[in-house]
């Protein structure tokens, strides 16, 4: 089974990679700032920085975590902000200074970011004043001691840096009220630095480089510990993947709309500065009709996306009118991609979303489809140079061809364990270095993976198992559903039922119509029993629907 996918790799892609080629991500980083110093690196709100600014910001900003914050080699420091110029300055400038970076949501609650940071041991935060009082409510009850605020156009030049940010605090008052004595501001902590020296710290692969918070089983978020290491191989094992049709003489555009805290795009953003690539920074994607007029602005060739975004590219006014020649590369990842979804934006953009498959825990990175594939398959991928995979029974045992069981991956992507979590880490890699994903996956005869769904998701109805993802898949075919997220609900007959929360595309949709359809694509024990409609569906920050949540919905 091991060499079954090697017949279908794509031409001229190795079958590993040397992780080792560069001693860190700092090392990675002053590479590609180096050899592409004068092409555009971001642009974001109209403000692009070359690869020689980003050099020198982050120099600045890592003399000033180090000399005058006295942070060394090893802390926790936390990025709290959107897609914004700055995070990659913070992002970069942490790296090159030896510490660890803990990738923190601006959206989270008082307690969810108390209990980041408190985990992590955090003792310094970048954020945007936007979300400062979330901090400022628990900081007594953390041991946060360096707290750097930066606002939304602190990087932008003058005098439009100072409309920007006058406009978002005082027209459209979208920064509450805060108080942080100790903070410095971003700008003021760069001029501090630029007087300071600085030298890049020493890092060795087995170095921590990110601790990336994932939500678990028992609802309480820990942190995967992923080294430089990791990452390294991880962006060297997608590089190679896609080497045929991006490249580094090409000058790229990448379009990062997915927040740069999430994995995902993490990964994909720090790949395209191996690729010399511009990236283009979309602060707000849920406002589509803004996100689409900035598309309309770039010949972009890559966009990384998940299936709820697509659909709303979809259903959003003159997306379909947008160019999609210099398009090389739609991946799609963070959830399954509806067959529905897959169909549509095939029709429209002439592109098919090219399905990739990942965890927290890899780095992400695991499987992805050939990139020159010209239908949508519904399957995974392909492991990725270096990476093995198999699937497993509740015994433990090696499954064959086509038996679906959980799925088990090893590489050098495979994280090196939950942060101060042992036991947790014991229940999810064994010995041998395999990570037991909990997801449930089929590995057919030419090695490509299939996802099912998610072990803890699976519904059993009267003995039957029945996967969430086939009645999403299902129920978002129908036109006059906009999305679908499926659950099952105790049942006194059958154990368990079958429970549909939709979002209307067309308010004429009923109940009866939905089942009628239900009834006549899927046998009736995986047929919905109930369904509710809603006005949203609960997701993550990336936009993955988030199914505990509908269940605490249910519960309610």
């Amino acid at each position: 089974m091991e060499k079954a996918w090697l017949e279908n790799y794509p031409e001229g892609v190795p079958e590993t990679i040397d992780p080792h080629k560069y001693k860190s991500l700092g090392d990675m980083f002053l590479n590609s700032v180096h050899k592409f110093r004068d092409r555009p690196a971001y642009t974001n709100l109209g403000t692009v920085l070359n690869y020689n600014d980003v050099e020198n910001l982050t120099r600045d900003f890592a003399a000033y975590l180090t000399q005058q914050a006295g942070l060394k080699k090893g802390d926790r420091i936390a990025i709290m902000m959107p897609n914004l110029l700055q995070y990659p300055i913070v992002l970069f400038s942490a790296l090159r200074a030896g510490l660890i970076v803990v990738n923190t949501n601006p959206l989270y609650t008082q307690r969810e970011l108390e209990h980041q940071l408190n985990d992590s041991g955090a003792v310094a935060i970048v954020i945007l004043e936007n979300f400062a009082g979330t901090l400022s409510n628990i900081l007594e009850h953390t041991n946060i001691k360096t707290i750097v605020t930066t606002r939304i156009g602190d990087l932008a030049p003058f005098p439009k840096s100072v409309l920007i940010n006058f406009v978002v605090k005082y027209i459209k008052k979208m920064v509450p009220p805060f108080k942080l004595p100790t903070a410095i501001k971003f700008n003021d902590a760069l001029s501090l630095g630029k007087k300071e020296s600085f030298e890049d710290a020493d890092i060795i692969h087995e170095d921590i480089a990110f601790l990336q918070y994932t939500g678990g089983t028992t609802g309480v978020a820990k942190g995967a510990a992923l080294t430089h290491r990791n990452m390294i191989a991880n962006l060297l094992q997608v590089k190679a993947w896609v080497s045929n049709e991006l490249k580094e003489e090409s000058k790229e555009i990448f379009i990062t709309a997915l927040p740069l805290y999430h994995i995902f795009s993490l990964t994909a953003n720090a790949f395209a500065l191996t690729l010399g690539a511009k990236s283009v920074l979309i602060t707000n994607p849920r406002d589509m009709k803004g996100f689409v007029k900035e598309l309309s602005q770039e010949k972009f060739t890559f966009m990384a996306g998940v299936n709820t975004l697509y659909n709303g590219l979809l259903n959003t006014p003159n997306f379909d009118k947008l160019d999609f020649s210099h398009v090389k590369l739609f991946l799609g990842g963070g959830m399954a991609v509806q067959e529905s979804v897959a169909k549509k934006w095939k029709v429209i953009t002439g592109q098919t979303i090219i399905e990739a498959y990942g965890l927290t825990e890899t780095s992400p990175g695991v499987c992805v489809n050939p990139a020159n594939n010209q239908e949508f398959t519904g399957n995974i991928g392909l492991p990725i140079p270096s990476t093995e995979v198999y699937v497993k029974d509740k015994q433990g045992k090696q499954l064959a061809f086509n038996e679906p069981g959980e799925l088990c991956v090893r590489g050098p992507q495979v994280m090196q364990s939950y942060w101060n979590r042992p036991e947790e880490t014991a229940s999810v890699m064994d010995d041998k270095g395999w990570l037991h994903t909990g997801d449930i996956a089929i590995i057919n005869e030419g090695g490509f993976v299939k996802l099912i769904d998610r072990l803890k998701d699976l519904i059993i109805v009267s003995g039957f198992n029945v996967y969430p993802n086939e009645i999403e898949n299902v129920v978002s075919a129908h036109p006059k559903v906009l999305e679908v997220g499926a659950i099952g609900v105790p049942h006194k007959q059958s154990g368990e039922a079958v429970k549909l929360f939709v979002v209307k595309k067309e308010n004429t949709l009923t109940k009866e119509e939905l089942k009628a359809y239900c009834y006549t694509e899927m046998t009736r024990y995986k047929c919905p029993k109930y369904i509710q409609f809603v006005d949203d569906l609960p997701k993550s920050n990336v936009g993955k629907v988030l199914r505990k949540d509908l269940r605490a919905l249910e519960v309610s």
